[in-house]
């Protein structure tokens, strides 16, 4: 109980963005789609101008939670076609980079400090940075985890960048694939956002990369706290010789 408190105290702006995080896409996405979808003529055959100003605008939204990343990636396919995916792989990496500066920004290292405190704590999240590209493909993989929040905590936990950002890439593919597949094939962009109809083949795959995710990140939990224990017994060995 005390560590709760204490880490409500020492990191009030953290946990206030992570709480923020989590339900801002909710809004977000339903203004994005009402937007989309009274301005299509907008879209149907956009200037290079208009598509940098499209892809600016979405990494903006997802940078700061306002959209979810698979409602970006849907509407992106709807209308822009396979010719836009590059740009939205683009778009993907600088708001995950944007949220990491941003995370980093306003923790400012607060939450390892106090972790430092709780050494068990302290030396259980040691480990898992260093299985760190593997931490963030298992969360990257799931497709139930909210892609800003995720950044934020990744970020604040000390995952090296370049870790952070080739291993959130890798982690989005399969399913940005598929929601971009999705969204080149769907004729209204509301109906596409309300029920995208993933069918037997979209269920089938998010039931995997969930499982996949779940499982993976069980495992490296679990051997990051066997190694801290072994750790702290050696050590308690080492001291009573």
């Amino acid at each position: 109980m005390a560590f709760f408190k204490e880490l409500f105290r020492q990191n009030t702006s953290t946990l206030i963005s992570l709480v923020l995080l989590t339900l801002l896409p909710l809004a977000g996405d339903s203004v994005l789609a009402w937007s989309l979808h009274e301005n299509q003529t907008w879209l149907t055959q956009p200037t290079a101008w208009q598509m940098l100003l499209y892809f600016a605008v979405v990494a903006f939204t997802m940078t700061f939670a306002l959209t979810h990343t698979t409602v970006v990636v849907l509407v992106t396919g709807f209308y822009f076609g396979w010719a836009g995916f590059p740009g939205m792989l683009l778009t993907y990496m600088a708001a995950a980079y944007a949220g990491y500066l941003i995370a980093r920004s306003l923790d400012q290292g607060k939450l390892i400090g106090l972790l430092e405190r709780f050494p068990k704590a302290h030396n259980v999240m040691h480990e898992l940075r260093r299985d760190s590209w593997r931490l963030v493909l298992l969360t990257r993989l799931s497709p139930v985890l909210p892609f800003a929040l995720i950044t934020f905590i990744l970020a604040v936990v000390g995952v090296p960048r370049w870790q952070f950002l080739t291993a959130s890439v890798v982690g989005m593919l399969p399913r940005t694939l598929f929601f971009y597949w999705l969204g080149t094939k769907a004729q209204d962009v509301l109906l596409l956002i309300q029920d995208p109809d993933t069918g037997t083949m979209g269920k089938v795959l998010v039931a995997v990369l969930l499982a996949v995710s779940v499982f993976g990140l069980y495992y490296l939990f679990n051997q990051a706290l066997k190694r801290t224990l072994a750790k702290g017994a050696e050590k308690a060995q080492i001291n009573s010789d």
